[in-house]
C-alpha cells in the first residue's frame, strides 16, 4: 500500500484563504502567521505545478484549480478533526493500524520503528487521544483509534482524488480506481468492462482486489477501496453503504457431466448427495438453503465448504458431488460438456450490483466506470 499522506497544513491553509477570501483572516483561523499562510500556499502550488488563487480587490479568488480540491480537502480536515496534526503522523498511525505493530508497519514502510512510534505518541497528544494500548506483548487499537483510523483512510482517500482531479485539470495523466470483486463479478461482467475502460482512459490505473464480502466491506468502508461489485446484501450490516441492484443472476445447480440426477434431478434425491458450497454467511448458500426448506426437507450437511470456484470445478468434474453456482462462472466447462447446469426445483434469483460508500463522491474516472458497469450489466447480464 501507498502509504504517503499530502500535507495537511498546506490543506488546511488553502480551505482557510478560499473559505475567508483573506490571507489575513485565514492566517488569523488557523492560528498561522500572515508568512507562515502565505508560504504554505505556495508550497502547495509548487507541489501542484499551478496557480491555486488570484488577488482580485475584493480579496482571493480561487483559480479552477483550487476549486476541484477545496470541497475534498475540507472534508479530509474534517474526518480528520485538526489541522495541527501532520501528515507524518497520520502516514505512521495508519502504518501501525494496519500492520498491527510497529515491527510490521517498519517493514511496509521502511520507517524506523522508534520513528513511528514517536510519530503516533506525538499524534496521541495532539489528537487529547489514547489511540493504541499494550495487551500483552501485543498492541491494539482503543475503541477511539478505530474510529480514527477509518477517518483517517477516508480523509486520505478523498485528498488522493482531489489531487488527480486537479492532474487531470492539468491534462496529465493521472488518476486510479480500486475495484473490490467478489466472485461472480470476476467471470464475465468486470472483465468485460475492463476492457472498455482501458481503451477510454489508458492514462488511468485499475487495480482489482479478490476477496468476499467480509473481506473487502472493511476496505470499502475505510477508503481502500472504491466500489464493491458482487451479490447484493440484505439485512443489517449494511446501513452506511449504498446498495444499487444492476442486474439478476439465477444460479443453477451443478454437477458432472454423466451424474445420477444430471438429466433427471428428482427434489427427493438431492439431500442424498454430498454438497461443496461457499461459506454459510453467504446469499448462495441461504438461496441454497432456502430451496431445501421450501421443498420440506431437512438440507444435507455441507461435506467441503469452499468459495473458489475453481476448486468447486474440480471437485466437481472428479466427483459426484454437487454444488449451486451461477453459470456464468462455469462458463467454459458447461460449454465443453464437462459440467451441467440443472434449473433447481425452487427458482432462485439473486441480485448483483454495486456497492459504495455513504457519501462518496467519485472522480471522472471512477464515475465513467461506474456508467460502464451499469450499462454492461444491465444489457448483456439482465
Amino acid at each position: 500500500m501507498d502509504w504517503s499522506f499530502p500535507n495537511i497544513r498546506h490543506m488546511a491553509a488553502l480551505v482557510a484563504t478560499a473559505r475567508s477570501g483573506s490571507v489575513t483572516r485565514a492566517a488569523r483561523q488557523i492560528n498561522l502567521t500572515q508568512p507562515a499562510l502565505t508560504q504554505a500556499i505556495a508550497g502547495l502550488e509548487r507541489e501542484l505545478d499551478c496557480t491555486l488563487f488570484e488577488r482580485a480587490p475584493d480579496g482571493m479568488k480561487p483559480t479552477e484549480p483550487a476549486l476541484l480540491l477545496i470541497a475534498r480537502a475540507e472534508t479530509a480536515l474534517a474526518l480528520i478533526g485538526s489541522w495541527r496534526v501532520t501528515s507524518t503522523q497520520l502516514r505512521a498511525f495508519l502504518a501501525v493500524a494496519g500492520a498491527g505493530g510497529y515491527a510490521g508497519a517498519a517493514e511496509e514502510t521502511g520507517l524506523a520503528a522508534a520513528s513511528l512510534h514517536r510519530a503516533v505518541s506525538d499524534l496521541t497528544v495532539a489528537l487529547g487521544q489514547r489511540l493504541i494500548e499494550k495487551r500483552g506483548r501485543t498492541i491494539a487499537l482503543t475503541p477511539a483509534g478505530l474510529r480514527r483510523a477509518r477517518a483517517f483512510g477516508l480523509a486520505r482517500a478523498e485528498l488522493r482524488s482531489g489531487l488527480d482531479e486537479v492532474a487531470r485539470w492539468q491534462g496529465k495523466a493521472a488518476g486510479s480506481v480500486t475495484i473490490g470483486a467478489m466472485p461472480l463479478s470476476r467471470s464475465r461482467w468486470l472483465p468485460q468492462v475492463l476492457l472498455i475502460f482501458a481503451r477510454a482512459y489508458p492514462d488511468v490505473g485499475v487495480r482489482v482486489v479478490e476477496g468476499s464480502h467480509s473481506d473487502l466491506s472493511p476496505a470499502l468502508r475505510d477508503g481502500e477501496i472504491d466500489m464493491l461489485l458482487g451479490a447484493v446484501r440484505d439485512g443489517p450490516g449494511v446501513e452506511d453503504l449504498v446498495q444499487e441492484a444492476v442486474f439478476d443472476d439465477r444460479p443453477r445447480l451443478v454437477c458432472r457431466t454423466g451424474h445420477p440426477l444430471a438429466k433427471c434431478c428428482d427434489p427427493q434425491e438431492l439431500a442424498k448427495y454430498d454438497w461443496v458450497m461457499p461459506g454459510p454467511d453467504t446469499p448462495l448458500r441461504h438461496y441454497w438453503q432456502d430451496m431445501f426448506a421450501a421443498l420440506g426437507l431437512d438440507a444435507p450437511e455441507v461435506k467441503i465448504t469452499c468459495g473458489s470456484i475453481l476448486t468447486i470445478r474440480e471437485l466437481l468434474i472428479a466427483s459426484d458431488m454437487m454444488s449451486m453456482a451461477s453459470p456464468a462462472q462455469l462458463r467454459v466447462e458447461l460449454q465443453a460438456g464437462l459440467l451441467v447446469a440443472i434449473e433447481p426445483p425452487v427458482p432462485v434469483m439473486r441480485r448483483i450490483g454495486i456497492t459504495t460508500r455513504i457519501g462518496w463522491r467519485p472522480t471522472e474516472p471512477q464515475a465513467a466506470m461506474l456508467d460502464l458497469l451499469r450499462e454492461k450489466g444491465r444489457l448483456d447480464l439482465s
